[in-house]
């Protein structure tokens, strides 16, 4: 899931569209209650012709046709399936686009990631030792799990979960951490964007000698940098880190004034890590449509600490709003920034602030394409931003959720059957 550790906050439709009622809209209608609705609309409300197909990718000089997805890895491409989290691969013949990509939406509407065990990136707190902060952690191999239809994965878990547990110390704080490594292969942890003495760097066979199976490290170093920063294999990293050796380490600054919360107003901190190896394209261990929203109330300032674990860059688009940047690499900008799509290369992290001011159901998603949509509809990195007036907040059902609460709010029409009114 989305990480988001709360604070204390500071003190028309078209006519001519309506007379003819879609198939697509009497799909999207049956979202709220379920496969029957579907069928029984379908049979009461479905135009006499059948819906023109969708194929993907079009031909040059448009028309339909079928070819390969483009697919992002061998990964990719050995594991097709329905379910969306990874890219699919075109079918031979034509499909019913709409309905295939309603399925997986309302998986997502539904809750999904909600459902899935092993949810990662969830802080933890040290134990302390007179004044130094103490992280118990172990390496293991485990079974996660990208989205609630395709096959767990082996992967690899610091607390066993993917991503790792989200460390947080203060400026000037004593840190040890101590990996036992449970996994069948050596391994070794680097702190990345710390300033640490050279022995802590966590690089196997120039810092140190890798830590073998059944063995344990201990990193000990002074929070000497302040802001986002990960935590990660450095050994065999192309494979570790790829198969979930990733988390966060947060350094909140030493002053409580340069903090977000009291910088901005901040009332929900949110880690975002980004993956693109095992399982495909994942934000927080997850593909959608098991990625989780990012939920808000109309006045509220959120932070999202972007994070790139992953091997290509991601250009993060959100959608109805800009982004305040503020940060890059853990160092505050001397310039912030405005802007509604921000590419994150690998290793970096960037810091930006939302203002939510607009109503509604937003989606975030890589705007390289291929890595969020295909034939069978939206897939890998995607979730949405789900602004609710604070009265719709409070109204909001159980079973209608979050999402599908605040998009009719705003006033979407995708749930709703448009009948055409008799003439005359």
């Amino acid at each position: 899931m989305i990480e988001s550790t709360l604070v204390t906050p500071p003190s028309g439709h078209d006519s001519s569209r309506s007379a003819m009622l879609s198939r697509r809209a009497v799909l999207r209608a049956g979202a709220l209650t379920g496969g029957g609705l579907v069928a029984a609309a379908l049979a009461a409300c479905a135009p006499g012709a059948a819906a023109p197909t969708w194929t993907y990718p079009p031909p040059p000089g448009g028309g339909a046709a079928t070819g390969p997805t483009p697919a992002a890895s061998d990964e990719h491409s050995a594991h097709p399936a329905p379910s969306a989290s990874a890219p699919p691969v075109a079918s031979a013949a034509p499909t019913d686009h709409d309905a295939i990509a309603l399925a997986v939406v309302k998986r997502f509407l539904d809750g999904e990631g909600a459902t899935l065990d092993g949810a990662g990136n969830q802080p933890i707190k040290p134990r302390l030792d007179g004044q130094v902060k103490v992280f118990d952690m172990t390496i293991d191999a485990i079974q996660h799990r990208i989205d609630a239809i395709k096959d767990p994965v082996a992967a690899l878990g610091y607390n066993r979960t993917w991503p790792a547990p989200r460390l947080e110390v203060i400026e000037g704080d004593t840190v040890r951490a101590i990996f036992k490594n449970n996994l069948a292969e050596s391994t070794g942890v680097h702190f990345h964007g710390q300033r640490l003495p050279n022995r802590m760097d966590g690089v196997p066979h120039i810092t140190q000698d890798p830590i073998q199976p059944g063995e344990s490290f201990t990193y000990e170093f002074v929070a000497r940098t302040p802001g986002s920063h990960m935590y990660h294999s450095h050994h065999n990293a192309t494979d570790q880190v790829g198969r979930g050796l990733l988390g966060a380490f947060i350094v909140q600054p030493k002053s409580p004034a340069d903090r977000y919360d009291r910088k901005y107003g901040v009332t929900q901190d949110i880690v975002w890590i980004s993956n693109d190896s095992l399982g495909g394209f994942t934000i927080n261990g997850r593909g959608f449509p098991a990625t989780s929203p990012i939920v808000a109330t109309v006045g509220e300032k959120i932070v999202i600490r972007f994070m790139n674990e992953g091997s290509m860059t991601h250009p993060w688009h959100l959608h109805g709003m800009p982004m305040k940047v503020v940060a890059r690499d853990g160092y505050p900008l001397p310039a912030p920034f405005l802007c509604d799509t921000l590419g994150v290369n690998p290793g970096e992290r960037w810091d930006v602030i939302i203002d939510c001011e607009e109503p509604g159901a937003w989606a975030f998603h890589c705007h390289i394409l291929p890595h969020a949509e295909g034939h069978d509809g939206m897939f890998g990195m995607v979730t949405a931003l789900v602004i609710q007036e604070p009265a719709t907040a409070s109204a909001a059902s159980v079973s209608a959720g979050p999402i599908r609460t605040a998009a009719l709010a705003a006033g979407s029409t995708s749930f709703s059957c448009r009948v055409a009114q008799p003439v005359g």
